[in-house]
């Protein structure tokens, strides 16, 4: 560490985009989270050799273009779905984003450097860094993608604090954590006990938690539909029919498999097909909802994703949403949830018009829906519809009206073999723990997985695998403080760090 604290010049920057990167490998699904013990007091002793506000910014800036780099590599593979038309992109697209995103990281270390050096530096990292993630969620439509504390979704152990703090305040016992070994001179052996107890404490209050007996499992059966459907097929027109078939037949044999063991016979059958299954325009197809009551159970219900559409008076296509549909085993419509969240570039084009290019696929953007609600379609539990993007939102997923379930729909397919399935999978078992209810996933090519109040893993088809699992609806807890209170826990705890970091400095500053 004393080494890096002598770098200047490029070489400080060239260091610190290193360990940007190395700090990464601690996100899904590599989860190798002693890295940040390297990564993040690194930070710290480049911050310790820098002699400006400028500089100091600077080495926070390429740790975050590091670290985001490295973090969202898998990006880059939308764009080879195409590789005709957007494959120029490929070495752009990464980078590009990742510069807006390392601003965040540059303005933490610039408060670190006003600290005083040693534990209040380490300390403002934590709480500026902290605030930062926050602000990245909300600011310019929100990207909370791969916040600090999603290093810890491998398992529902170090999870739950959650319920209690989000994963926000995750975050910032994650970096409080991690620059234990940089705290100046001052008594590292007595900061990293102070770190491993820490740690036995958190770990005591989630065994605690999760050695409770979990809640009873609700009246109703889930069956999740994997499709296995490459990107590069989906939208062909000589594809609609056979992907099409594909999830009726996989409906079809998973409904008439035997249910989970120990289901009372009865219990609705709730279908659950990923973001955009249907080729075919569900809330306005009478014959494709036709073909869906075929292979439902009587009493069954089927969640599908599928695009809806509004046409003008004159009959030219209006509006286009990115839409949940609910259908009965008699091929009724029985309720319809439009996307509110739309993504980027993916779904709508920001700043149409002067950018030049557009990567949204068909002559209109999507339209957002009016806004969260609760379904609860032919008797089944009232839950929380979320597509795609917008499970990865802390605190924004549930209605007014608490739900008895979440449920998540997407469609990862655009980003192949790669981590970026993973983390997604990563956010939404966090909101199952921050919220307290159970969470059932459909994907199109995975990972699709039906997660317990707790995070506990009830249900899982891997990465690129075709087929369909039943299981019952886990039960839902009572609201958890954080279902309760959202992110001002963590705000709390942020600005009370950074109170403590600016007292010891101020008062270094008066002697």
């Amino acid at each position: 560490m004393t080494r890096l604290s002598r770098l200047s010049g490029r070489k400080a920057l060239f260091a610190a985009f290193g360990l940007g990167a190395l700090g990464a490998l601690a996100m899904p699904p590599l989860h190798l989270v002693p890295v940040l013990l390297l990564a993040v007091p690194g930070l710290l002793a480049l911050l310790e050799g820098a002699g400006s506000a400028r500089r100091a910014a600077l080495i926070g800036f390429a740790w975050g273009w590091g670290h985001h780099v490295v973090g969202l590599y898998w990006i880059s593979h939308a764009l080879l779905t195409d590789p005709w038309r957007w494959g120029w992109l490929v070495p752009i697209a990464v980078p590009g984003l990742a510069l807006p995103l390392a601003l965040y990281i540059a303005l933490a270390a610039l408060a670190a450097w006003m600290a005083r050096p040693g534990w209040p530096r380490w300390l403002a990292l934590a709480g500026a860094w902290t605030l930062l993630e926050m602000l990245r969620g909300v600011l310019f439509t929100g990207f909370p993608w791969n916040a600090m504390g999603s290093v810890w979704a491998f398992h529902p152990l170090p999870l739950q604090a959650a319920a209690w703090v989000g994963v926000y305040g995750l975050s910032l016992l994650t970096l409080l954590l991690a620059g234990l070994p940089w705290p100046g001179r001052q008594a590292p052996r007595r900061a990293l006990a102070g770190g491993a107890l820490a740690l036995l404490a958190l770990g005591g209050l989630g065994a605690a938690r999760l050695a409770r007996p979990a809640p009873p499992a609700q009246d109703v059966t889930l069956m999740l539909v994997q499709g296995n459907i490459q990107q590069e097929a989906k939208w062909r027109e000589d594809q609609r029919w056979p992907i099409f078939r594909r999830y009726l037949e996989l409906t079809r044999e998973g409904a008439a498999a035997p249910p989970p063991a120990g289901t009372p016979e009865g219990r609705p059958l709730a279908v659950i097909w990923p973001e955009t299954a249907s080729p075919f325009l569900l809330p306005q197809d009478e014959a494709a909802r036709g073909y869906v009551a075929q292979v439902l159970p009587p009493g069954g219900v089927l969640l599908a994703g599928s695009v809806r559409a509004e046409w003008q008076g004159d009959g030219a296509l209006g509006r286009v949403f990115n839409s949940l549909s609910a259908i009965d085993a008699s091929g009724t419509l029985r309720g319809v949830y439009d996307k509110v969240h739309l993504v980027p570039f993916g779904e709508y084009m920001p700043l149409r018009g002067l950018i030049p290019i557009r990567v949204v696929q068909g002559g209109l953007d999507f339209s957002a829906g009016p806004g969260p609600v609760a379904l609860a379609p032919a008797g089944l539990p009232a839950f929380s519809p979320l597509i795609c993007y917008e499970v990865i939102f802390p605190g924004a997923v549930t209605p007014a009206e608490r739900p008895a379930w979440l449920l998540n729909i997407t469609n990862d397919a655009w980003f192949g073999f790669s981590a970026g399935p993973y983390q997604h999978l990563a956010a939404a078992r966090l909101r199952a723990v921050e919220e307290g209810l159970p969470l059932a996933r459909a994907a199109q090519t995975g990972i699709s997985a039906v997660f317990g109040a707790r995070g506990e893993v009830i249900a899982w088809i891997g990465l690129g695998r075709m087929g369909t699992q039943q299981v019952a609806l886990p039960g839902a807890l009572p609201p958890t403080i954080y279902a309760r209170l959202g992110n001002s826990g963590a705000i709390l705890m942020a600005i009370l760090v950074l109170a403590v970091a600016a007292v010891r400095s101020s008062s270094t500053i008066r002697r």
